[in-house]
């Protein structure tokens, strides 16, 4: 029986720049927002905050919804290792609450690496995933933006 998977995704901006999960695969560094899965009987913001205390120890305030995007596995370039998956992520803006740097946390998502501040006036250089999702973060000042951004990679 195929499922559909939510996630729930931060998304972190502090001083110009967009705190990203940095990992490594085959095609070499890629970067992703914190986040992950939800678990059954968790709220989306308790997702959230979970998720991104696990990869980078840090506590955030979760603010308003800002997008939501859909991942269909066979309509990207992953399909061959990621076959039928379907995920819904929320991507909230958040705030940081907690003092001390962003660092892996205790549990860091598979393949991190470690945790980066991209400068968002460069975010295009990067490959942070969805890419379609960079230009987006570089203007979140636009509130004309959609928030339901589709099956987008």
């Amino acid at each position: 029986m195929n499922r559909i998977r939510n996630s729930a995704k931060a998304i972190i901006i502090q001083n110009g720049s967009l705190l990203a999960i940095f990992k490594t695969d085959l095609l070499g560094d890629y970067y992703i927002l914190p986040g992950g899965g939800q678990h059954f009987g968790e709220s989306l913001v308790e997702t959230v905050k979970r998720e991104v205390r696990e990869e980078t120890t840090l506590e955030v305030s979760v603010h308003r919804l800002r997008y939501v995007r859909d991942y269909i596995s066979d309509h990207h370039e992953f399909a061959e290792t990621e076959k039928d998956a379907h995920q819904v992520e929320f991507m909230f803006e958040c705030e940081i609450v907690s003092n001390g740097p962003a660092r892996m946390g205790d549990k860091p998502d598979d393949h991190q690496v470690d945790v980066r501040w991209l400068p968002l006036d460069r975010l295009m250089e990067y490959r942070l995933y969805p890419l379609n999702l960079r230009p987006h973060l570089m203007d979140l000042a636009d509130d004309s933006q959609p928030i339901y951004l589709g099956d987008i990679n």
